[in-house]
Formats: structure tokens, sequence, C-alpha cells
């Protein structure tokens, strides 16, 4: 297939517009190729999801396990999408957290057409004939199938015809001295998607949950652990596979927290929000609905210099209906009967014409 590029100058990207053969992958600017995180509204925030070859760190909070909801959803699209995938816990038995991934959502299109219903609310509807019907799946292909990204419902479990094949390897690091194991047996899974070959056929997925979790009798052994992660994040950049981590920041050291979080080519971070926060609620819109924060610290460059820069890192995690994963911009309450603004919408303080106790 013919793809055509776009012009290259020194100012400018090389942003490439050739589509990918494989549904689960999609490529990327600088010849780089995404996977999906298994949430579309993230991957839209991080450009297209997961680059292969990239290490992606999620720092855990201590007081909820919303990482949890990532780590399924990353997981859930990989089998749906027939990727393998190598899973490691603490868990004696780590087989059964396959029973708790999300099912795949109903295709009847129920989370779009309620998506969809509650962002027209927010448009006066005198003025909606102006507006045209409001692009959702944007990271989905062919015309609205969710090919590359699907919606997961969290209230159903997947079906174990994705799972009792060949392609799930489970691994328990319960009883492990060392890493010298794991870090055999993801040498072995990587091995098996080698960027020697020419094309990409398909990418694998390796999910490492807790990892510096205290039932690991390595936890105490920092400089081992970093050992691991640095060699793992070179196994996978000669990979076509997508390396993701969680770790509880709170465990470790500050410099061992911090030397992982360097090492990360993403790095993500999760935190729950307390039920009855007064002050919180008056700040922000749709404080009810939320379950916990979602913070994008960084995320991977690969084949280029060029700095990313987010218009928000800090987003809202929702459960749409108990069921679907969503992420939002924060929106501030309005204050003394004005109209409040998205952030993504609002201005600068600097560029701000109305005086108040909060410019400057």
């Amino acid at each position: 297939m013919a793809a055509t590029r776009a012009r290259v100058s020194s100012f400018s990207r090389n942003v490439s517009t050739e589509t990918s053969q494989n549904p689960g992958l999609k490529h990327g600017p600088n010849g780089t190729m995404f996977i999906s995180s298994g949430i579309p509204d993230l991957d839209k925030i991080l450009g297209g999801g997961f680059s292969l070859g990239s290490l992606v760190m999620v720092m855990e909070d201590a007081e909820a396990p919303h990482h949890m909801l990532l780590l399924r959803n990353f997981m859930s699209q990989g089998l749906v999408q027939k990727q393998p995938l190598l899973y490691a816990s603490a868990s004696r038995d780590p087989k059964r957290f396959l029973g708790t991934l999300p099912s795949l959502a109903s295709l009847k299109g129920d989370k779009s057409s309620d998506l969809s219903h509650e962002k027209d609310l927010r448009i006066a509807w005198q003025y909606k004939k102006y507006f045209g019907e409001p692009q959702l799946n944007l990271n989905t292909n062919n015309g609205g199938q969710h090919d590359y990204c699907n919606d997961f419902d969290l209230r159903k479990p997947l079906d174990r015809q994705f799972f009792s094949g060949s392609n799930v390897d489970c691994v328990s690091i319960n009883d492990s001295p060392n890493l010298t194991a794991l870090q055999d047996r993801c040498a072995g899974f990587l091995a098996k998607f080698s960027r020697n070959e020419g094309c990409i056929r398909t990418a694998g997925r390796i999910a490492i949950q807790s990892f510096c979790s205290p039932q690991c009798k390595y936890s105490n052994e920092e400089w081992h652990m970093l050992s691991f992660i640095r060699s793992l994040k070179g196994m996978a950049r000669t990979s076509n596979a997508v390396v993701v981590v969680t770790f509880p920041p709170s465990l470790l050291s500050p410099s061992c927290s911090k030397r992982l979080q360097h090492m990360a080519d993403t790095l993500l971070s999760v935190k729950t929000i307390p039920d009855e926060d007064k002050e919180l609620a008056k700040l922000l819109t749709g404080y009810q609905d939320m379950i916990g924060l979602l913070n994008v610290h960084k995320i991977a460059r690969l084949n280029t210099q060029v700095p990313v820069i987010l218009e928000a890192t800090t987003f809202s995690l929702k459960l749409h209906k108990r069921r679907f994963l969503v992420l939002e911009c924060l929106n501030q309450a309005p204050v003394d009967g004005s109209s409040g603004s998205s952030y993504g919408t609002s201005g600068g303080c600097s560029g701000s014409t109305k005086t108040g106790s909060l410019d400057f």
C-alpha cells in the first residue's frame, strides 16, 4: 500500500498517514507504531496509544486500587486483539486475575449514544443545529467499528475463549527470591517479537502488577529491582511489544522511586479523591461522579527530540453508569454566577481581562 508523506522541513514533524493492515496496530509519527491502552480517552490523550517498544509505568495509590482499572483494560484489549500476553503478579495464582478482566461492550452503541446525549446537553438546544454531530470514537477505524480500541463493560467478565488459549502466560513472583526467573521469562517472551523481521504481524503485551509488593522476597533489594527495570526497558526497546508495570511508590525510598519514574517512557499515576471533600466539590463540576484522578507525567518520545506538550495533565476518572471507564478534563465550577469553562478552552491567567483574587 502506497503511503502519502507530508512535506518535511526543519520545522515540521514527519507524520505518516499510512494505515496498518493489522487492526490492533496504528501508525504514528516518526515511524512509530501504537497499540491501544484499552481506554479510548487515554489513547486520545497520549496521541494514539502506547508506542511499541516503550515502557509504561503506573504509580499506584495506597488508598485505592484504581491502577487495576488501567491494567485490566490494557490486558483485555490485547486478548481481544489476539495479541500474546505475559502477566506477572505477587499473587500465588495469577490466573484467577484473568477472570476479573472486563468484557466487550455490547454492539448496540449504548455508551456512545449516552455520551452523545450527555455532551449535547452542554449546548443550548436552540444552537444545536449549528453544530455537527459530535465525534466520539476518535481512536477507532472503519467508520466507528471498534477495531483498534474497544469499549469494555466492567460489570461483565471477559469470555473465557479469549484467554483459554496459548497466547496467555501467567507468572507468580510471590515465592521468587529474586527477579532472575521473571527476567528470563520476559526475555523469552520479547524474543518472539523481535524487530529484525520486516513486517509486524502482531504485537506483544507484558503486564506486571504491583512490582514492588511487600509479598515479594526481593522487595528490600532496590538496586536489584532497578537493574531489572533497566534491563526490561532495553529488551522492550528492540521488540514489537509494550510493557506496563504498576508499582507503589509509597513503599520505596524516594531515590528509588525517582529512578523508576525516570526510566519510564510513559509515566502515569492514579490517585483517589475523598468521598466528602466539600472544598473540592465547590471547585470542580461533576465531583460526585469522580472515582479518582489520573495524572500524565510523561509521554513516550521515540525517534524524536520534540517534547510532547499536553493541554492538561490531570484528568478525572469516571465510571459511566458504573460500567465504562472514561476520562475527562477537570472543569472548574462557575464562580460568582459566571458560566464556567473547561480547562481546554479557558485562557491563560496572563490573558484574563477580568480582575479578581485569582488573577496574577
